[in-house]
């Protein structure tokens, strides 16, 4: 884990060098829309320190992993759902393509299980 990535498009984004549609910005996280959205509130939480994943973020900087948790609530609440998904991709198998963490924060219809 390192401060950024020059290669990473999430660090490219959290630095300003790539647009996105910020929703909120703290000092440790950045939240922006997902350009793909699968659901009306469809929103990409990011650390502003490069992770691979949640589960590398969670041993290298609990802190920043509790600060990025906090920030998902309050998106979904900003946006006007207390029901909400929180999904963490976590390796390429499981649909990561993008490898610096991000919590996709879904809501706004109806989420069925299993996912997918």
């Amino acid at each position: 884990m390192s401060g950024t990535d020059p290669d990473c498009v999430f660090c490219k984004i959290v630095a300003g060098d790539i647009p996105a549609e910020i929703v909120s910005e703290t000092e440790r996280t950045v939240a922006f829309r997902d350009l793909n959205g699968q659901a009306p509130t469809h929103v990409l939480v990011v650390p502003r320190l490069h992770a691979a994943d949640i589960a590398s973020l969670a041993v290298a900087a609990p802190d920043v992993a509790a600060a990025l948790l906090v920030e998902t609530r309050r998106i979904a609440v900003g946006d006007g759902h207390e029901a909400y998904r929180l999904v963490f991709n976590t390796g390429a198998d499981a649909g990561q393509s993008v490898f610096h963490v991000h919590g996709h924060v879904l809501a706004g219809r109806d989420l069925t299980w299993p996912p997918g």
